[in-house]
């Protein structure tokens, strides 16, 4: 069995000062916090930008506050929805990471590859199967009263 390599070679080793600029680590505290917060949210608009299931979530999202809206729910369930609406999004973008770390390290077919990826999907199905439970649990009373 083949074993994959992962060189290192275009990556500066972790105590040069190559290193440190690419990860921020070269900066005073604040600029460092800076410069994390901007790789973050860099990531999260490449999630935005580059997944199709993230925008659904976030149109999704959008539809189920129009309901909070509507519906009047209180400020813990807007709470919980909220914690529901960012774990959705999060566990996408750990998602997404997964993948191209994956797609980096075996970009050729390997069933290991497709196990990681397909775990990282099976994750994405139980965190929006309990934010359907969440949204029944506030919503379905409401609607079950319109009828």
């Amino acid at each position: 069995m083949k074993r994959h390599s992962t060189s290192t070679a275009s990556w500066p080793a972790s105590d040069s000062a190559a290193h440190r600029r690419l990860t921020g680590r070269d900066r005073t505290y604040w600029a460092s916090r800076l410069f994390s917060l901007r790789a973050a949210l860099s990531g999260a608009a490449h999630t935005l930008r580059t997944q199709p299931n993230a925008r659904i979530e976030v149109v999704a999202t959008l539809f189920v506050c129009l309901a909070g809206w509507w519906f009047g729910i209180s400020p813990v369930e807007w709470a919980v929805l909220a914690l529901t609406f960012f774990l959705v999004l999060a566990l996408e973008a750990v998602n997404t990471a997964i993948e191209t770390v994956v797609d980096l390290v075996s970009p050729q077919y390997h069933p290991l590859a497709k196990r990681a990826k397909d775990a990282a999907a099976g994750a994405m199905i139980f965190v929006v199967l309990g934010s359907i439970c969440v949204a029944l649990a506030i919503f379905g009373p409401r609607l079950w009263a319109l009828f």
